[in-house]
């Protein structure tokens, strides 16, 4: 008899809540982007019933019922107090800090469907590294390591099962605030938003860091148009992607210099970890955003700066590659971890 199960994962974004399946199989129900608004200004209640509706309206709309389901993923940004219980997320309301969310959600899926729901919580960053490995190992083995630099810097090791390094306090693999190079770097001390003073590298790779970094590279270039623009800080920053497509010294520059930082923060992680694969996401992967030149220029900087520190077998066996899944790939981790736990209880 078919398998009919399904394993469902809820990606909880501060403004968006993002819904994806997976069959028993691990396949994924589909690739379509599902979301709905997480009315996360509404409290807690708010945002369990939006969860809720949102699984609903995709089983309807892809032929399922709740009897279909076979267990549940929830992938949520940290940092937690304790595995499936909030801390303070950058962008979740401050009063969430604390709420046991794993069990709530847990309870409002169970009494959806009838039946217990076993609910597995995790990083939503190590979740999409879970989706992503799945991608690019088909079916063979192998360990991944993916970086996936947006507005922060997420980062996921997979292991060999499928199964990401969450660490005691769902934490682990938050490599983004690690220590920058800067000594090679040849930068000061940027602030971040996780409060550490030591110059987190997500600083000089992502998005958040960007205003600092703008500013020090319009020092090597007082002549350009945004040296004297008046336009707010916040606009210069987003007008960077499009001007470095089009070939502007400044804005090819700074992603330049972003590239070679991944590259040598990848190269740091590979000494902990010796992945089998590396996979750069984010949104500088995206297709529907950036052109294909200007993806390879990025990919082939970060692989130029990354391999000079790896061991000479490393070099020659680990394998790189652009991730696939976009926004949804938190999504499918999180189902994908469901699936995984089902097969081994």
């Amino acid at each position: 008899m078919a398998d009919t199960r399904i394993f469902i994962g809820t990606d909880c974004g501060g403004t968006t809540t993002k819904v994806g399946a997976v069959k028993a199989d691990g396949t994924p129900v589909s690739l379509k982007l599902s979301q709905r608004p997480t009315d996360a200004s509404g409290g807690r209640k708010a945002v369990l019933d939006a969860w809720v509706r949102a699984v609903e309206d995709y089983l309807t709309e892809y032929g399922y019922a709740w009897e279909n389901v076979g267990g549940a993923g929830l992938a949520i940004p940290g940092p937690f107090s304790a595995p499936g219980v909030l801390g303070v997320a950058a962008n979740l309301p401050k009063e969430f800090a604390g709420w046991d969310i794993g069990s709530d959600y847990a309870a409002r899926l169970s009494a959806a469907a009838g039946k217990p729901v076993k609910l597995t919580v995790g990083n939503d960053g190590n979740y999409g590294g879970v989706a992503e490995a799945r991608l690019v190992r088909g079916t063979g083995t192998g360990t991944v390591l993916m970086l996936a630099p947006g507005s922060g810097l997420g980062v996921a090791y997979v292991d060999d099962r499928g199964l990401p390094l969450d660490g005691a306090s769902l934490v682990g693999m938050e490599a983004g605030h690690m220590p920058a190079p800067l000594q090679l770097l040849g930068m000061p001390v940027f602030s971040c938003g996780c409060g550490r003073t030591w110059g987190c590298i997500e600083a000089y790779t992502t998005i958040s860091g960007l205003p600092q970094l703008l500013a020090v590279m319009l020092e090597r270039h007082p002549d350009h148009a945004l040296a004297s623009s008046t336009a707010s800080v916040k606009d210069k920053v987003l007008s960077l992607r499009g001007l470095a497509q089009k070939g502007d010294a400044l804005a090819t520059e700074i992603f330049d210099f972003q590239a070679r930082a991944l590259g040598i923060h990848a190269a740091s992680l590979c000494q902990a970890v010796d992945p089998a694969y590396i996979v750069i996401g984010g949104g500088l992967m995206d297709p529907e955003s950036t052109t294909e030149a200007f993806r390879s220029r990025y990919m082939d900087t970060v692989r130029a700066n990354a391999e000079p520190y790896f061991w000479p077998a490393q070099r020659e066996r680990i394998r790189w590659s652009q991730a696939q899944l976009g926004d949804l790939s938190q999504a499918i981790g999180a189902a994908l971890v469901a699936l995984y736990n089902a097969a081994v209880s």
